[in-house]
């Protein structure tokens, strides 16, 4: 599964990122693989996606949360 498709309340570990243009932008803000991630929120549209890992929050777009390969922990 890929961290959009994930639902509010979840809480996944980052299996993977898939090569982008931003991915060295994402592993430098934390998003690297066995991270544990927990999903807060998402905008009432959907987009943007916000999300807790180590001691940040941070939003993302589902666009680039597609790149990120993850499995449910909880």
């Amino acid at each position: 599964m890929t961290l959009d498709e994930t639902k509010t309340g979840m809480i996944v570990r980052i299996d993977s990122v898939g090569e982008s243009n931003l991915k060295q932008r994402l592993m430098t803000m934390g998003l690297i693989p066995g991270t544990r991630v927990e999903i807060l929120n998402s905008a009432p549209l959907g987009d943007p996606i916000a999300l807790r890992l180590r001691s940040y929050n941070l939003a993302m777009r589902k666009a680039d949360a597609a790149q990120i390969e993850v499995s449910q922990v909880q």
